[in-house]
């Protein structure tokens, strides 16, 4: 049995979703009691959300907290 594995896409999908939904990183930010260069931060990959804000997250940005996780050598979104 093979476990899948998983890459984490959450920076580019944090900046494609906020950007579809018309939110500014400071909007965004506001919305989840982070600051816009904490969003800036998490869009370049320099660091991550933590992982308990994710489902908020997702909530804002109109997706699943799976959008932001690729089985590897699956399709992209």
């Amino acid at each position: 049995m093979t476990i899948p594995t998983f890459r984490v896409e959450i920076a580019e999908k944090i900046a494609e979703y906020r950007k579809e939904t018309g939110l500014s990183q400071r909007a965004f930010g506001r919305l989840i009691g982070v600051s816009a260069p904490a969003v800036c931060k998490w869009e370049k990959g320099v660091c991550l959300p933590d992982v308990a804000s994710l489902p908020l997250l997702a909530r804002i940005l109109g997706c699943k907290t799976d959008d932001f996780f690729v089985e590897n050598g699956g399709p992209r979104h």
